[in-house]
């Protein structure tokens, strides 16, 4: 995909974001600066009334968020008319009737901003608008220039911390490379493109920095930027003493950035003890005595060298003795010890470290496919580590000394294979703020007013599943405000709040993360239901089935209630598209509703998909692994607390509870196993509030399995949810307790009858 095609539908997507925009949702402000900025960058070789175009459209968006716009509506459609006409401009598409010219877009922009800026840029005078004045430019205003006014080092009340999280990381790669380039420019203070790259960081970091009330951030970002414009149109290089400003400024904006991390609203952010200074040369740099000549000589270049292995220690030493006055840099090079571009990048690494007492690093960015590849590593030392803990050498316990080292390897082992998950660990934050604009959007455009509100946003999940888990958020929030929650006049007819709600609860509950999708609409109609699974053959007239049973039915391939079809749901392709999401990341859904007062969308889902806890259970000569969290307890039962019941099967008395006996050898065909309850052992277990026993031969140990996929081959096998190489090398297979009760359930309704 061209460049070009990838900033038109960054373009678009703003305009589509702008149509619905509400100027007091400043998170979504937020969202269409950090956009903007991207365009900025794209386009930042543009002609001047393109950029100068961008940049009011960026003021009017900064305006927007500080809320010092008088009319704000007024203002969203300018950025948009605005962003309209760039895209005109960028394919070549002619301006329609209805459009505006480049030129027009900025004056339109320029009187609702109260400035000339636009007047000034634009390539040619509009019809019946007057000539602008040369006198009328009026120069961008930082905070730095607004003097005497005081740079706030106070983080705003109703700063985003997660948006902060993310300006931070991004800030930091941004400065990464700034610097980097800086050092390069030593060596070659010519390359355009290096200082176009310096340029950009700084621009980024100016414009969003602004958007988040950061006004010390902001004001050095923009001095820098300010610096490196002039480079690029060519006034000045950055060498010598303007490259020793540049770093110094990209080491005060470092160190206030990474002072971020961990900062809550209202929190003081510290500064630099030389800002004051710093701010004053940026703004007048030939007044405080900086060139392109001027330069100081670092006392540890030699030591920079000698540690990034660019030059030997003894040759370090002997240009220091025979330096005299000239500096041990250029000794260095003269004497063969040491690359003049090597000593030019120490001398720019001395003066970043030194400038400013940098703050400690508190992240940094792995890429996912290194991350994977670790979690898989570590899954096969564990597996690894299983066949040496069940060798018969170590087994037999003759060698006490080989026993004790075995034991200590699985505690090390275990608490890397914790800490290794804890890596892959994301909250949901994200994913439930995605959500919220999609409900506000399907809200107006379904005419209805819908609140949205979240709890538990802080829950962590496997990072693969929350990429696995959006579609069927979306579909089931698409069905929830498009046929669950009704119009507002309805609403209010049936003494409701004429606002609907929905409602993203996300929490933590034996071992697995639930997600609760709650509504206050109309609910499911029973009734409906069960007579459309009827029509459909699903179910015969005669058959009870629970209320449970009866909602599963809107899971089938094409199952629809609704009275007229939307472009946003009512085909019935949505809801089977989200059970089989939920099954592939190995969970289950549950549905509960109550007509005319809503309904609830239960999804339960593993913490991860790549390793669990398990019970190794012997069934003839078949192994299986069952999940410690389905686990209540295991015990060999006495002849007196069994029991059979006509269509019911085998039961057993426990606790003052019938539960059904479900036995392992008769739901997988496996010959050679125990039959007699009282011979082997029965295991309760719990699931989704109910119980049942489950009969096996022996329990043989408790350990940490890797889950495996079956593969296309195996297929999907009722109760099993994977495999897992065992100690010995052999597979086994790990129960799915859900699943399994169903797969029971179904086996015995077949016997019976």
């Amino acid at each position: 995909m061209s460049e070009n095609k990838i900033t038109t539908d960054i373009l678009e997507g703003l305009i589509a974001k702008l149509m619905f925009l509400d100027h007091t949702d400043k998170d979504a402000v937020v969202e269409i600066g950090v956009g903007l900025e991207e365009v900025f960058d794209a386009l930042a070789a543009s002609p001047d009334k393109v950029t100068g175009l961008l940049g009011l459209i960026l003021e009017s968006v900064q305006a927007l968020h500080a809320d010092s716009s008088d009319d704000p509506d007024n203002v969203i459609k300018s950025v948009a008319d605005g962003l309209a006409s760039i895209r005109g401009w960028l394919t070549g598409e002619a301006v329609d009737g209805k459009g505006l010219s480049l030129e027009q877009a900025a004056i339109a922009l320029n009187a609702l901003c109260g400035g000339d800026v636009a007047a000034q840029e634009a390539d040619a005078p509009v019809a019946q608008e007057p000539e602008p004045e040369p006198e009328a430019e009026a120069p961008e205003e930082s905070p730095a220039e607004a003097a005497p006014v005081e740079l706030s080092s106070i983080l705003p009340d109703d700063t985003d911390e997660e948006i902060l999280k993310e300006f931070v990381i991004e800030c930091m790669d941004h400065m990464a490379n700034a610097e980097s380039a800086l050092l390069d420019l030593e060596a070659n203070p010519d390359d355009v493109e290096v200082v176009n790259t310096i340029f950009r960081a700084f621009h980024t970091i100016k414009g969003t920095s602004g958007f988040l009330g950061l006004e010390q951030i902001q004001a050095v970002a923009h001095l820098g930027e300010n610096l490196l414009d002039r480079a690029r149109d060519g006034e000045l290089k950055i060498t010598g003493g303007y490259a020793d400003l540049a770093l110094r400024s990209c080491d005060a904006l470092k160190f206030m950035i990474e002072g971020l991390s961990g900062a809550k609203p209202g929190d003081e952010i510290d500064s630099p003890d030389d800002l004051t200074d710093l701010l004053a040369v940026l703004k007048d740099p030939a007044a405080s005595g900086v060139t392109e000549d001027s330069d100081t000589e670092p006392m540890r270049v030699g030591e920079i060298l000698v540690g990034k292995g660019q030059a030997d220690l003894d040759d370090v030493e002997q240009a220091a003795e025979t330096q005299g006055s000239q500096p041990i840099g250029k000794t260095l090079v003269e004497q063969g010890g040491a690359k003049a571009t090597d000593v030019a990048k120490a001398l720019r690494t001395q003066r970043a470290q030194g400038a400013v007492k940098k703050a400690a690093e508190s992240t940094i960015r792995v890429g996912t496919d290194r991350l994977d590849s670790l979690i898989n590593m570590v899954g096969e030392l564990v597996i690894g580590h299983s066949m040496v803990s069940q060798d018969p050498v170590v087994i037999d316990g003759q060698h006490d000394r080989l026993t004790r080292n075995v034991a200590h390897a699985e505690k090390i082992i275990r608490q890397l294979q914790d800490l290794a998950m804890s890596l892959r660990m994301v909250p949901l934050k994200p994913t439930f703020q995605k959500m919220a604009r999609l409900v506000r959007d399907l809200g107006r455009k379904a005419g209805k007013s819908v609140q949205y509100v979240t709890d538990g946003e802080e829950t962590e999940i496997d990072r693969n599943m929350v990429e696995a888990l959006n579609d069927p958020l979306v579909h089931m929030i698409r069905n929830a405000v498009d046929h669950g929650v009704e119009a507002a006049d309805k609403r209010a007819a049936e003494g409701k709040n004429p606002t609907g709600t929905v409602k993203l609860r996300a929490s933590h509950s034996a071992g697995n993360v639930v997600i609760e999708l709650t509504d206050d609409g109309k609910g499911l109609d029973r009734d409906k239901i069960l007579a459309k699974a009827i029509e459909k053959g699903l179910v015969t007239a005669d058959k009870t089935l629970s209320d449970s049973e009866i909602f599963s039915f809107i899971f089938q391939p094409g199952f629809s209630t609704a009275d007229k079809i939307t472009d946003v749901s009512g085909r019935g392709v949505g809801m089977d598209v989200v059970k089989r999401g939920i099954e592939s990341l190995r969970g289950r859904i549950e549905i509960a509703s109550t007509i005319g007062k809503g309904s609830t969308f239960t999804i339960r889902l593993p913490l991860t998909m790549a390793i669990t806890d398990a019970m190794q259970l012997r069934v003839g000569t078949q192994m299986f692994l069952l999940p410690t969290v389905s686990i209540e307890r295991s015990f060999r039962p006495e002849a007196d607390v069994l029991s059979t019941v006509s269509g019911r099967g085998e039961l057993i008395m426990h606790r003052g509870d019938l539960l059904p006996i479900f036995r392992l050898h008769e739901l997988f065909s496996i010959p050679g196993a125990v039959t007699e309850p009282t011979e082997g052992l029965l295991i309760i277990v719990e699931n989704e509030g109910k119980r049942f026993a489950l009969m096996a031969d022996e329990i043989l140990g408790q350990q940490q399995c890797v889950v495996k996929s079956l593969g296309e081959y195996m297929g999907h096998i009722p109760g099993v949810a994977g495999g897992t190489i065992l100690g010995d090398g052999r597979v086994g297979l790990i129960l799915d307790a859900s699943g399994l009760m169903q797969f029971a359930i179904e086996r015995t309704t077949e016997i019976a009858a």
